[in-house]
């Protein structure tokens, strides 16, 4: 699998031009085998050096290499996954703090999962008082 498609690493280089900013994560990476998750909000010009929230038993900011993930050989010639379907609207930050919380990065996905999708429900549940009909 190619962990980066070309609109990804735009966004990514796009984030690392501005560095003084909580950003949303734009890439998930995973171990389809066990521990090991990776969540990237930057990449530095030089195409491999990613910033962002990884998980190898514990959570941790810092900046982890792309060519070092694709290098990684797993049983059964897999590698390291990119989450086609990940997409978040939360910041580094609060993924991190979630993350530590809940002790990884798996937990925190579930909880702030949950959360969003009640946030969801409150709005569309909520009583429209304005509107409605006496």
């Amino acid at each position: 699998m190619n962990l980066l498609i070309p609109e990804l690493r735009e966004r990514l280089l796009a984030n690392g031009r501005e560095r003084d900013f909580d950003h949303v994560p734009v890439v998930k990476f995973f171990n389809p085998f066990g521990q090991g998750v990776w969540l990237a909000t930057e990449l530095d010009p030089d195409g491999d050096i990613l910033f962002g929230l990884a998980d190898l038993g514990y959570p941790e900011l810092g900046s982890f290499s792309l060519e070092e993930l694709a290098s990684i050989r797993l049983p059964f010639g897999m590698g390291i996954e990119r989450d086609i379907l990940f997409q978040t609207d939360v910041s580094l930050s609060a993924w991190a703090e979630a993350a530590r919380q809940a002790g990884s990065i798996r937990a925190a996905e579930c909880i702030l999962y949950a959360r969003c999708r009640s946030d969801d429900a409150y709005k569309t549940n909520s009583v429209d008082t304005e509107n409605r009909k006496a």
